[in-house]
């Protein structure tokens, strides 16, 4: 990932009010102190933009939103001190040990596995699923916090006789590549020492250091984008294809999409012997109108298996002659006569003005926020990763909170016996990958006011180096009312007006779209929030036929039921510093007190804590009939009143899979059968079902595998898995395109402060205008107060 260079689209328009009215051309704020760290804004200020602007920004090219990368060079690292007089040394990288991998540094990473195969053929074989960074031990990103990057906190490093041995350079950053051989069908890790001087500032000949490689057997590792616009043609070619639409009156392949879906995996024939997919299939009406909802028309029936290896069909059968549904005249979502409708006129701009710029600073990566700070990380699987999670506490310093956060998986199991939905089991992270299906959001600023963006660079099927522009971002938002109080005897009131700092990012997987948020607030509350829209996965239904396993939302058209479930992975450190690991989780609940002497009055109730000791005992639900919560605690740090310090993980609304125990997707989802799972720091364990879940065979691979260790919790450096679903009965009002819906968690701190942290948040301008106003001119009217 690597900050944009500044930017602005067609509803990122830095404007100013004289500029609104004037039509004049846009102008950035006037250059200050404050404004000089933050670097390449883009400015959206009004929501809705004019019709003939969205026209003209749709004809942009997708080539221009993933395109190739030119070389870059990294800047030469100097000796500075700073404002505190604390010396930043020399570094062995101009990258943060954190920072995900440059362009550069990927083109470096599959330069060198490539140069290392043994043969021609072995070489020109290779696929490159993923590139991601070798995250360095904790202790690493300490010292570069320490002494080489902000924060600039000595104090993260243990204290020792003599002061802190000071090194003068950080170790080489690494990469991790997954390699799939096509020609082998095998799938390898390789670990790549990455030096400073990359092959884009040499002339491409110096390379990279292979540390290590392995075969990972039995495994197929995630589809690529490449793989399924190449079986798309592949199927579209295929004769018997081709005469089954014809039966259907579809000659036209343009009409056609294919939507190849990993196979899952169900029996043997599913085994990751081959590289499988079975597609879907829809198709449009109209092949001059790219805007069209295709998914609008499922053709079923058809059944398809494709060999990915080999990019041939290997079996083919049409079972069953489905007509196509007719054409919806609803089936559209775009804008105005372009689905053949009209838009309201009565929606006024909304504008968001920020006068003197954002409340946050950028450095890098690195983003501090009133008192909240952190480093912003991307990967090909999980997207957007939030690192070293702190909050500056007056006297108390620097005090950390988590070291990762990110969500982990997804899966979305269908509700429909019959086929083809029985089969649809997405692991979207771990067979497609979030982040190498993420927006470029220059097609669409989902974000309004100043805006930071970041882009994110990856490797494509063929070892390319690409870009998504845009992909990640920051901004402030206004959040309604963060506390009030009126004095009902002098009618004097308080009011504060709550803002929040939000890291976002978007991806579309097929025909749904999913956007991940961070939430940081001012009371030193974080919230974790997946946004779902997009369109429902359909099937076509016989004349006259209905289905109880979902809903008929036009004539012919019917949406399956379906769950959607997200892990979150929360590598905590509550009051830790890097190599600490005194933390421990406490489970509460809501209790009745008995009646009795103790209750005579039948009205009480009280909070019961449990320490979840070890791994089996923290295999948790959510229970909201007793208001259950779990709270991290440091086990050696305490608030005013002895009490020890913690952040809880409250939970919103949630589920558990509403299949039976054999379910077959459950083989490979079964950290789905509990809503929490707790486990010690361990490096390896990132997947909660496993690297590869692509045609898994393995049972309970992952967390289910990982908790029979059965390790001790009670002070332990500390993970969160918290799994959340949301079960989707589809409406007719999801249909064409479906309204946002909400699904997320809170991380609330609890007792980690020694009052509310947001009572020094300052009235707004305009708050303070009126209440002197009141001051002066208002009588006193209350007859009470009046005595008083």
């Amino acid at each position: 990932m690597a900050s944009t260079q500044e930017k602005a689209t067609h509803c990122c328009i830095p404007k100013t009010n004289d500029d609104i009215k004037n039509n004049k051309a846009p102008r950035p704020p006037p250059p200050s102190s404050s404004t000089k760290v933050l670097q390449n804004w883009s400015v959206a200020l009004v929501s809705g933009s004019n019709p003939s602007e969205d026209t003209i920004s749709k004809r942009a090219s997708m080539a221009t939103l993933i395109r190739p990368v030119e070389p870059i060079s990294d800047p030469p690292a100097t000796n500075t001190t700073t404002s505190k007089g604390i010396s930043i040394m020399p570094r062995a990288q101009t990258s943060h040990p954190l920072d995900p991998l440059s362009a550069a540094e990927i083109s470096v990473a599959v330069a060198t596995v490539r140069a290392a195969g043994k043969t021609p053929e072995v070489r020109d074989s290779m696929r490159f699923i993923e590139v991601a960074l070798v995250e360095p031990e904790k202790h690493f990103v300490a010292l570069a916090d320490a002494y080489f990057f902000p924060p600039f906190q000595p104090s993260l490093i243990p204290r020792t006789k003599g002061g802190p041995v000071i090194p003068s350079k950080l170790p080489p950053r690494q990469a991790r590549l997954v390699v799939y051989n096509k020609r082998s069908n095998e799938t390898s890790i390789w670990i790549v020492e990455l030096s400073e001087v990359h092959a884009a500032t040499r002339g491409g000949h110096h390379r990279g250091k292979v540390i290590s490689s392995k075969v990972v057997p039995d495994v197929q590792p995630p589809m690529d984008a490449m793989e399924y616009a190449e079986c798309e043609a592949v199927v579209k070619d295929f004769p018997p294809f081709r005469e089954a639409m014809k039966k259907r009156g579809i000659e036209d392949m343009d009409l056609v999409m294919v939507d190849p879906w990993c196979v899952g995996y169900h029996s043997d024939a599913d085994a990751p012997t081959r590289r499988l997919a079975k597609p879907l299939i829809f198709c449009r009406t109209e092949s001059d109108c790219p805007i069209e909802n295709g998914y609008a028309r499922p053709v079923e029936g058809i059944h398809v298996l494709v060999d990915m290896q080999n990019m041939v069909v290997i079996e083919f059968e049409d079972r069953k002659l489905v007509p196509l549904p007719p054409a919806d005249p609803l089936r559209n979502y775009t804008a105005g006569e372009t689905r053949g409708g009209v838009d309201r006129s009565d929606v006024k701009p909304l504008q968001i003005i920020q006068p003197e710029g954002p409340s946050f600073r950028v450095s890098g990566n690195f983003v501090e926020w009133q008192k909240w700070n952190f480093r912003i990380g991307f990967t090909p699987r999980e997207g957007l990763v939030i690192y070293s999670v702190a909050y500056v506490d007056g006297s108390r310093g620097r005090r950390p909170i988590a070291h990762r956060l990110s969500f982990v998986e997804m899966v979305v199991p269908y509700g429909d016996p019959n086929e083809p939905h029985y089969r649809k089991n997405a692991f979207d992270a771990g067979e497609d990958g979030l982040g190498k299906n993420a927006h470029s959001l220059k097609k669409g600023c989902d974000c309004l006011g100043y805006i930071k963006y970041f882009d994110a660079h990856f490797t494509n099927f063929t070892g390319g180096v690409e870009t998504i522009e845009n992909c990640v971002c920051l901004h402030e938002e206004d959040h309604g009312i963060l506390w009030k109080h009126q004095d009902w005897r002098t009618g004097l009131a308080e009011v504060r007006r709550s803002r929040r700092l939000t890291v976002s990012f978007i991806c579309t997987v097929a025909n749904y779209e999913y956007g991940f948020f961070w939430h940081f607030y001012q009371d030193g509350k974080i919230e974790a929030e997946v946004k779902l829209t997009g369109i429902l996965s359909l099937g076509a239904l016989q004349p006259g036929e209905t289905r109880k396993y979902g809903t008929t939302i036009a004539p012919g058209l019917y949406a399956p039921v379906h769950q959607h479930f997200f892990v979150a992975r929360m590598d905590m450190a509550v009051d830790c510093k890097p190599g600490e690991a005194f933390n421990q989780v406490v489970e509460v609940n809501l209790k009745v007190e008995e009646p009795g002497k103790n209750n005579v009055h039948n009205n009480a109730f009280y909070a019961e804590e449990e320490l979840l000791k070890s791994e089996l005992q923290a295999m948790r639900d959510c229970d909201p009939l007793s208001a259950r919560h779990w709270i991290v605690r440091n086990t050696r740090n305490v608030n005013r009143t002895g009490q020890l310090t913690g952040f809880k993980l409250v939970p919103g609304s949630n589920c558990l899979p509403l299949a039976g125990s054999e379910a077959k997707f459950l083989r490979r989802a079964t950290f789905l059968k509990h809503n929490l799972w707790v486990t010690p720091y361990s490096r390896e364990e990132m997947h909660p079902g496993g690297e590869f879940p692509n045609q898994n065979p393995r049972v309970g691979e992952g967390l289910a595998t990982w908790v029979k260790q059965n390790r001790s919790l009670e002070e332990a450096d500390i993970v969160l898995w918290y799994v959340f679903g949301v079960t989707h009965i589809p409406r007719l009002e999801d249909w064409p395109v479906m309204p946002v819906e909400r699904i997320g968690f809170m991380l609330m701190p609890h007792g980690f402060f020694n009052c509310s942290p947001a009572v020094d948040v300052p009235p707004s301008a305009t708050d303070l205008e009126l209440k002197d106003t009141d001051i002066a001119t208002k009588p006193i009217q209350n007859g009470i107060i009046a005595k008083l």
